[in-house]
């Protein structure tokens, strides 16, 4: 982590909401899903509030080796976008306890604040991230 890596650091992000990111998009094999109203799927959104903490803090993470991983999500989603709407996405990092980094998010849709709550991500070593999961695996193939 670089020095400038402080909290006060704040992000906005703007997406337009698409087909692809609604409830019934979010499993397509399930029929409870499918037959949901076409609106920004919670999953999608709490994916949108990562998507803005990570481009906050990467220009402040050595790119060669760190990157950051979700660790925490406590988010309302308090209000229904239809497709078309242009969501913003406000993050700011509120804490940092050595790798471990908090953020304050919110979400607004132009008419409605959608969501609101905190965030938390790790900084990790991609490599040594990378070997953890390799040995993961190789052990989830010995007990099948």
């Amino acid at each position: 982590m670089k020095d400038s890596l402080k909290i006060g650091i704040q992000y906005s992000h703007q997406y337009v909401v698409s087909p692809a990111q609604t409830v019934p998009a979010l499993y397509p094999e399930s029929p409870e899903f499918v037959a949901m109203p076409a609106v920004f799927a919670t999953g999608f959104l709490v994916g949108f509030l990562e998507w803005a903490c990570i481009l906050a803090i990467n220009p402040h993470l050595d790119s060669l080796i760190e990157q950051s991983v979700g660790t925490h999500i406590n988010v309302s989603h308090q209000a229904a976008t239809p497709v078309g709407f242009i969501v913003t996405a406000m993050v700011e990092l509120i804490e940092i306890d050595g790798r471990k980094l908090t953020f304050k998010v919110e979400a607004h849709d132009g008419i409605d604040l959608i969501s609101s709550g905190t965030h938390g991500r790790f900084v990790i070593n991609r490599e040594k991230f990378d070997a953890k999961i390799l040995d993961k695996i190789g052990k989830n193939s010995k007990q099948n």
